[in-house]
């Protein structure tokens, strides 16, 4: 349902596999964070890269999957902080609206 709300839109859509690796540049590319700050939300997440060898030099990949899901739990992070500030600025007189008159 996803998919034809986004063509309706006339949006890009990209399809590949969730098994397809990428790397740590293209993951932060996708996340639209640096390669550092990647790194770290790899390592905070417990998902090491895969070290991929080749003839001049070892580079790391990271499952799209992963990338993925690091994504989603960034948004649900985000949305959870936004509700609590949201919620605290309601309780300190800040808005006229009641905190869940805001989504």
């Amino acid at each position: 349902m996803q998919i034809v709300e986004v063509l309706s839109q006339v949006l890009a859509v990209t399809v590949a596999p969730q098994h397809m690796t990428m790397s740590t540049y293209e993951a932060a590319n996708l996340l639209g964070v640096s390669r550092s700050t990647m790194l770290r939300l790899l390592g905070n997440s417990g998902l090491p890269p895969e070290r991929v060898k080749s003839r001049s030099a070892a580079h790391r990949q990271v499952r799209l999957e992963d990338v993925l899901a690091i994504r989603e739990n960034r948004r649900v992070e985000r949305r959870r902080l936004l509700t609590e500030l949201t919620t605290d600025s309601v309780d300190a007189g800040m808005y006229d609206k009641r905190a869940d008159e805001f989504k």
